[in-house]
């Protein structure tokens, strides 16, 4: 009897695992179940080893028609090959993809240039989704050359190269390694893919959360040696595309991840859905993600000034309070700002005249005196809160790392009475996670004891009107943000005049010219909507300071339409064609 083999044979689109051997001259074949699969090919492995060299292993592996066994018995990590491959990737193969695709999938095709990619983000931005679509799309034969190893804390670098050299021994060149930087030794000893297996002919990608070890890798062990795709930005045109899901609200309340169940995507539950989530994902995904990283970099000699916050175990507490802290003081501002203008009038004004149910409850609120007290609450709230003395120093480092991981970014605000002035404003990446804080912040202080002699049809219709301003807030920051992501050679800020403002610019340097925009979350046309763009002084100043206007726009939630000189655009359709 002949030791045989395992092949595949697809039936109606599935492939499915056949153990084919010799017996009496005659040649049998049976189905392989899945859960004997790992035994046989095993079995089989062992059996062959004693009967040929390591370079006839190497070459029967390889054979077109002979899958690799998935449980070679000195495996040191977790390796999905074969049979298990095939069951690992099909569940996605129906999901849309990322943008971001077509550069994994360059890189497996494209010609070895000795380099490893990198592929990397914050936790449910579709990192190992890609990596299935990927392996799902490979012919049968790569597919038999190909092998994904799920890494654990348990395992070290030197598990990582056992497993390299025996994958390579056995033919495998497209090698996909998750959660790598889980490896304490892994910034450290990075090169290593890259000079030896990479240099090698393989196909290494690596991939995992802890984004910033990989940022701390590539400036030193992988140096010029490595390709880095990031996935932790998602903007609003593929939140639509991949998950099948429309409307900037939907957009702003939920953004961020791909975690959120759609026609096109997954099921999985909203990850910014309560506060609880929210938090959770910061101090998951973020905070722990920083901790880690620094504590395997320069041998914990990377802490600068978190030094002390770390030796005292305050460290993800702080991170944790930083982000919390950006989110309330957008709240603050929200509160600050937005109510001083005339834009309560104008609701109280819509809802008086509301066709379906007018009321005005909102004439009956002294507005100032509400949010005055929600202000004051705020910030008692987050003096008590502050478990951990956080200075200066503290905040700056950490927004340095928040930057790193992109999860926020500062949009310039340039003062017109005062050019030499910078200030910025910090916009989150994953809107819906500002979202869940602000909007938790503000239903939360509205159950004070404060508030309990307001009726209930007071508290909900302030709620609701606070709810409005914030996402109208947040929906500049995405236009701004994503504007100023899709437009690197141009310059994108808001624009202060002595009174009111411009709120985005889009100044092109190299032609002396600029756009001018209003953004507002109405879905209505309204004259007071464009003043400011219509006003000749500030237009001959922006024009003297940034060259000839090009189009004056307002960007809300209406449909595309035109008021005068007044370009009226909608702001999906806007954000999908950036």
């Amino acid at each position: 009897m002949s030791i045989g083999g395992i092949t595949f044979k697809t039936i109606n689109g599935k492939r499915y695992a056949y153990y084919q051997w010799t017996e009496n001259g005659k040649q049998h074949s049976r189905r392989v179940k899945d859960d004997e699969f790992a035994e046989l090919a095993a079995k089989i492995a062992t059996e062959k080893t004693k009967k040929n060299s390591s370079k006839n292993i190497q070459q029967l592996m390889v054979a077109e028609n002979i899958a690799p066994y998935s449980a070679k018995p000195d495996f040191k990590t977790d390796i999905k090959i074969g049979a298990q491959l095939i069951r690992f990737f099909e569940p996605v193969m129906k999901w849309k993809k990322r943008e971001c695709f077509g550069a994994l999938h360059d890189y497996i095709y494209g010609e070895n240039n000795d380099r490893v990619l990198i592929l990397y983000g914050l936790r449910r931005t579709g990192k190992t989704t890609l990596i299935r679509q990927l392996i799902g799309e490979m012919s049968a034969d790569m597919q038999q050359k190909t092998a994904f190893i799920q890494l654990s804390s348990r395992h070290s670098l030197a598990d990582v190269n056992h497993d390299l050299k025996q994958l390579e021994l056995l033919g495998f060149r497209y090698v996909f390694i998750d959660e790598v930087t889980l490896l304490n030794d892994f910034i450290e000893g990075a090169a290593l893919f890259s000079d030896i297996f990479a240099a090698g002919g393989m196909k290494v990608v690596l991939s995992g959360t802890d984004s910033l070890g990989f940022v701390f890798s590539e400036d030193e062990q992988l140096y010029d040696r490595c390709i880095l795709l990031h996935t932790t930005f998602i903007p609003y045109r593929e939140f639509e595309n991949v998950l099948g899901i429309e409307g900037i609200d939907k957009f702003i309340e939920f953004g961020g991840t791909m975690s959120m169940g759609g026609s096109n995507y997954n099921t999985d539950k909203f990850t910014f859905a309560t506060q609880k989530s929210a938090n959770d994902y910061v101090d998951s995904a973020i905070a722990r993600n920083i901790q880690h990283s620094l504590k395997c970099y320069q041998h914990e000699g990377h802490f600068r000034a978190l030094q002390d916050l770390y030796n005292a175990g305050e460290l993800t507490s702080a991170i944790n309070r930083i982000v919390e802290d950006v989110n309330h003081r957008f709240t603050i501002d929200v509160l600050t700002k937005k109510f001083k203008s005339n834009d309560l009038r104008i609701s109280a004004s819509n809802l008086r005249r509301d066709r379906n149910k007018p009321t005005d409850i909102l004439d009956h609120i002294d507005i100032n005196a509400f949010t005055k007290q929600l202000k004051h609450l705020l910030l008692i709230k987050d003096k008590a809160e502050q478990s951990v003395e956080i200075s200066e120093p503290h905040r700056i480092e950490i927004k340095e790392y928040l930057d790193l991981l992109d999860l926020t970014c500062d949009i310039d605000i340039v003062n017109m009475s005062n050019l030499n002035e910078h200030r910025t404003r910090t916009v989150l990446s994953q809107p819906g996670l500002r979202y869940a804080q602000a909007s938790a912040l503000i239903k939360s202080l509205l159950l004070d004891e404060t508030f309990k002699q307001v009726p209930i049809t007071e508290r909900m219709a302030i709620e609701k009107r606070i709810l409005d301003e914030i996402r109208g807030r947040m929906m500049e920051e995405i236009v701004l943000l994503e504007t100023k992501i899709a437009k690197p050679t141009k310059q994108v800020f808001q624009l202060q005049f002595a009174i009111g403002e411009f709120d985005m610019v889009v100044f092109d340097p190299q032609n002396a010219c600029s756009e001018i925009y209003e953004i507002k979350h109405s879905d209505k046309i309204a004259k007071e909507q464009c003043r400011h763009l219509l006003d000749p002084k500030k237009c001959a100043e922006t024009e003297f300071r940034y060259g000839k206007i090009l189009s004056k726009n307002v960007i809300y939630r209406g449909a595309k339409d035109r008021f005068g000189d007044i370009n009226y655009l909608n702001v999906e359709e806007y954000l999908k064609g950036l």
